[in-house]
């Protein structure tokens, strides 16, 4: 199955393939951010996206823990009010990173 994942900043809510993607997986690896998620900046919230992200894609607790500052400050932070990034553009991110 192809993942898609979008964002709106007005809400703050992130869908993974149209359904509201949840912080609690994440959060229970590492719990930068009590409130969530958010993007755009260096930041708690944008860490628990990157960490969510890269979990959901990889589904590999140790590689998405290493890279998820990385994927934070690469990616995330450079997000405006609305997103959308696919797999494949996770994962090209992950292959280039090697």
């Amino acid at each position: 199955m192809k993942i898609q994942l979008k964002g709106n900043w007005t809400t703050r809510q992130v869908w993974l393939n149209s359904k509201a993607l949840s912080p609690s997986k994440s959060q229970k690896i590492w719990n930068h951010s009590p409130d969530g998620f958010n993007w755009g900046y260096i930041g708690s919230g944008p860490a628990q996206l990157a960490l969510a992200i890269l979990y959901d894609v990889t589904k590999n607790r140790e590689a998405s823990v290493r890279l998820h500052q990385k994927f934070k400050f690469d990616i995330i932070s450079g997000w405006g009010d609305k997103w959308e990034i696919t797999e494949s553009e996770v994962r090209e991110w992950l292959i280039n990173q090697q």
